[in-house]
């Protein structure tokens, strides 16, 4: 049994937030292997499914960004869950646009969604960093991560990244982690040249 998760914020104008990346890997997870319909439960939206064999849960937790802790320790307590069957995917302003970095436990890297969730569960978890980039200076930060993405952005790499990711979902689930990374660094890789190309 896996239990993935999103970080993002509920409301409808955060949808397409660059700090809702979580959301849409979990949404797109969703959509390409059928999944039943969210349901409310545990401060959340969760649905559950087969993918290769394994029970997946999926959970969006609705208590916003900077309480993500409180929604994942009621379903970690139900479900009978250790922090190592738990990935939480979220955005990562190191990283650059579209880069992935996946790893059992670490810092909280100034997350506030992490912070909180530490603070319930511990360090010992698997983390999907997504890059988002960083804006350059510190004051622009919050915006930069409460915009939307680009209509490019959108169409680009974020697009490209949530097929790898959902394509290649069984080398996570198989804990193959680094095949997983090299998969999506080359796929985007290729999108950016395509899209280089284009442009000339």
């Amino acid at each position: 049994m896996h239990l993935l998760i999103g970080l993002g914020n509920p409301e409808k104008k955060h949808r397409f937030n660059r700090h809702n990346i979580g959301f849409l890997i979990v949404d797109k997870i969703a959509q390409e292997f059928q999944f039943p319909p969210f349901r409310n439960r545990f401060k959340g939206l969760i649905s559950e499914n087969f993918v290769d064999g394994s029970n997946i849960k999926l959970l969006k937790p609705s208590t916003y960004m900077n309480n993500s802790g409180e929604s994942i320790i009621q379903a970690i307590r139900f479900f009978k869950l250790v922090p190592s069957q738990i990935f939480v995917f979220y955005d990562d302003l190191d990283l650059s646009p579209g880069k992935c970095r996946i790893q059992l436990g670490g810092g909280t890297g100034g997350h506030n969604g992490l912070r909180n969730i530490e603070k319930h569960i511990g360090p010992d978890y698997w983390r999907v960093r997504i890059g988002i980039g960083h804006p350059g200076r510190k004051e622009l930060v919050l915006a930069h991560v409460l915009n939307d993405f680009s209509e490019q952005e959108k169409n680009g790499w974020v697009e490209t990244m949530l097929d790898s990711m959902t394509e290649h979902l069984n080398l996570l689930i198989k804990g193959d982690t680094n095949s997983l990374m090299s998969k999506i660094a080359s796929t985007i890789h290729l999108s950016n040249e395509a899209s280089n190309v284009f442009k000339d």
